[in-house]
């Protein structure tokens, strides 16, 4: 196996919860030495989210923190900042998710951290960004994903704006703090200059939009909910079936040919409301009440027999049982099993890209609370009957 892109960046994970430590998760795969930063006795929120646990590890933390080491730290003792200001010294990235000028009460803001390393790259996410009339405002996914515009093209036109299944727009944050962190030690690398990243829950889901956000540019017109069909192309929808659904995405006329001549559906392709996408769209309830009649006839497995011969894009609606054991997703090792300190084996998702040359690697399973604090400590100069002291003063 390659070096990994990420090898030799030391990154101080200053993060909590979600937004934060996916982005620091990210940093980890690509193989950067993430040091994750925890209060002592109590660690990350998540750790006590659940059910469900597993022997007393949350589900929820166990999924978002793998390749970390866990350095328990009380950062307002004196040892304690006399520790991270170490740790600092030698970093290469910061990522924290405070809220906005909390950093600053700390003397860990992105200015003071500077002048213990100039070239850091420090990365900051948070719900509305640290400056600007919104700053100060609670975030949560929820909220975000409403404040954002995603719900609002979310869900069926006659039914509840819609929050996606996962939290997308803490998701989303994360994946671009990681895209931007990796861009500034890029421009590190070519410069030698760090800089402030600010990216937010806002700025993500607002970037999410699309083609949706492009709808109202070119309109002025709040885009409508249109439940699992496509607001520009038709069919692109889940269509009923017999025993359940399937989905269905018609992307061009020669696709729309090809799915009614297979099920058996030719009188649709001579019916005048439906024979552009125009038509389509603007008829698209009309259009799907007319497949159903058919698709409603076959199981599911019947319809993307046939489609599927006829080359017509389908697929079913899977659940995570089909998803896991499916034979793609164990091609690709989209599900690994890692050794974990007390837990013999946990599950973990895979990559959801490969590196020809520099390969990820699920180095460490999501650690116990503390379980580097030893080893952290040493590698900073800190002997054993130190590393003891500081354990009974609270400091670590």
């Amino acid at each position: 196996m390659g070096t990994q892109t990420l090898s030799g960046i030391k990154v101080v994970d200053l993060t909590r919860v979600l937004t934060g430590p996916y982005c620091t998760m990210m940093l980890g795969d690509m193989g950067a030495d993430v040091i994750k930063i925890e209060q002592p006795g109590k660690g990350d929120d998540t750790r006590a989210w659940g059910p469900p646990f597993i022997d007393g590890e949350s589900a929820y933390y166990l999924s978002i923190n793998r390749n970390k080491r866990s350095l328990t730290l009380n950062l307002k003792s004196d040892e304690g900042k006399e520790i991270i200001h170490k740790l600092l010294a030698e970093a290469d990235v910061v990522v924290e998710n405070f809220a906005p000028g909390a950093t600053e009460r700390l003397g860990l803001d992105y200015q003071s951290v500077k002048e213990i390393k100039p070239d850091i790259v420090y990365t900051s996410i948070s719900g509305f960004g640290q400056t600007g009339p919104w700053k100060n405002q609670t975030a949560y996914d929820l909220i975000l994903q409403g404040m954002s515009g995603l719900m609002s093209v979310t869900g069926f036109e006659d039914g509840q704006p819609t929050r996606f299944g996962v939290p997308i727009a803490d998701l989303a944050a994360g994946m671009f703090g990681a895209y931007a962190t990796v861009s500034a030690l890029f421009h590190r690398e070519r410069t030698g200059e760090g800089q402030h990243v600010d990216t937010s829950m806002l700025g993500g889901g607002i970037a999410l939009l699309s083609y949706q956000a492009a709808i109202y540019f070119a309109t002025g017109q709040q885009p409508a909910r249109t439940g699992n069909a496509h607001p520009i192309v038709a069919p692109y929808q889940t269509f009923e079936t017999k025993d359940g659904y399937v989905n269905v995405a018609s992307g061009n006329d020669g696709i729309w040919n090809r799915f009614c001549t297979a099920m058996g559906m030719e009188h649709l392709l001579e019916d005048a409301r439906f024979t552009d996408n125009a038509g389509r769209i603007t008829k698209r309830i009309e259009l799907a009440e007319e497949i159903e009649k058919t698709l409603t006839q076959y199981e599911t497995d019947e319809v993307i027999t046939l489609l599927e011969k006829a080359s017509v894009p389908c697929g079913p609606i899977s659940e995570l049982p089909d998803v896991f054991d499916s034979p793609q997703v164990e091609h690709y090792n989209l599900r690994q099993r890692v050794p974990h300190p007390t837990l013999g084996e946990v599950d973990q998702t895979g990559f959801p890209y490969l590196l020809s040359e520099t390969p990820c690697e699920i180095r460490m399973a999501p650690p116990v609370l503390g379980q580097h604090t030893g080893d952290v400590l040493t590698e900073l100069g800190y002997d054993e009957e130190t590393i003891g002291k500081l354990r009974e003063a609270g400091a670590v």
